[in-house]
């Protein structure tokens, strides 16, 4: 399964705008639930807050994978923020991070969800995809580069 499979454009944050954790968070859970308005948003909120009370998803590098299982999705959703100043997130590196990933996943489904983490890690490896993300400036325009990126996978 390719990242943009679980990706809509309309679950991409071109610019968030938070300064905490918990903010970004429930903005970017806000995006994603538009696009999928059958999701309890709370309900993911919380099933996220419960996974980075466990340890931080925010893996350093400027980058942060929230991520949780639900049992209000049937297969894995994604979704996408970009913050150009950064936002504290308890990152291993202690920096702010500025690319979030958000992945939620079927309760059942580790396999699965566990390549898409991966597949997302080897993605965000990429020095070029890191700095066109951090360069965008409208949902479309990282829609677009991620399906590049994605593509070569």
């Amino acid at each position: 399964m390719k990242l943009i499979d679980t990706l809509e454009e309309s679950s991409i944050v071109a610019d968030l705008q938070a300064s905490e954790k918990q903010t970004a968070l429930e903005i970017l859970v806000d995006a994603m639930t538009r696009s999928h308005p059958e999701i309890d948003k709370h309900d993911i909120l919380n099933i996220l807050l419960e996974r980075e009370a466990l340890g931080s998803t925010g893996i350093g590098d400027g980058i942060a994978i929230p991520h949780g299982k639900s049992s209000q999705v049937s297969q894995i959703i994604s979704g996408f923020g970009l913050s150009k100043t950064g936002i504290a997130f308890d990152s291993l590196d202690g920096n702010p991070a500025h690319l979030f990933f958000l992945l939620v996943a079927p309760e059942n489904s580790v396999g699965t969800h566990l390549k898409m983490l991966a597949r997302i890690s080897r993605m965000l490896k990429n020095p070029e995809f890191r700095q066109k993300l951090l360069e965008a400036h409208s949902q479309h325009d990282i829609y677009q580069i991620i399906a590049a990126e994605d593509a070569k996978y």
